[in-house]
């Protein structure tokens, strides 16, 4: 078993709170001493009490799942044999309500573009199985709901 640990800390700063009109800016903190500035969306809490340039927990959400097949795909070329050279993906979430009418992200869509090196290039559909076999291996994958869908370049 491991044990993931973050401090998440927000601070009402004098502001009355009561009126819901209070930051909704934040920090994560992390054990290697990495801190990011957090917030609520602006598509669901408006500017000022919103922080736009804050990382929100539904792009932390994309950009885990995002991280996750990533870092298993290039273990799996790696013991394949084949060498990647640069991994970029454009992922994004889609919220929208659910059966029961809850708001949830619903879809994950990975979009990743992977470039090898010349001489260790595999065929498409070698590519295609290292990404089927990330997507099995993914921890985020495996505790998620929502559909991830993987559109490889």
């Amino acid at each position: 078993m491991h044990r993931y640990e973050a401090r998440i800390a927000w601070s009402r700063n004098g502001a009355v709170f009561t009126d819901n009109r209070y930051s909704r800016g934040h920090e994560w903190s992390f054990d290697g001493g990495v801190t990011v500035k957090a917030s609520a969306s602006p598509a669901a809490v408006p500017v000022p009490y919103s922080v736009a340039e804050a990382v929100d927990p539904e792009e932390a959400l994309v950009a885990s799942a995002s991280s996750c097949h990533m870092l298993w795909f290039l273990s799996i070329a790696a013991k394949r044999g084949f060498v990647v050279e640069r991994y970029v993906d454009d992922a994004f979430g889609v919220m929208e309500k659910d059966a029961a009418g809850k708001l949830m992200i619903t879809r994950i869509t990975l979009r990743p573009t992977v470039e090898f090196s010349p001489d260790s290039r595999p065929s498409a559909e070698e590519i295609q199985s290292i990404h089927r076999a990330a997507h099995e291996e993914c921890f985020i994958a495996n505790s998620l709901k929502s559909e991830i869908v993987v559109e490889a370049g």
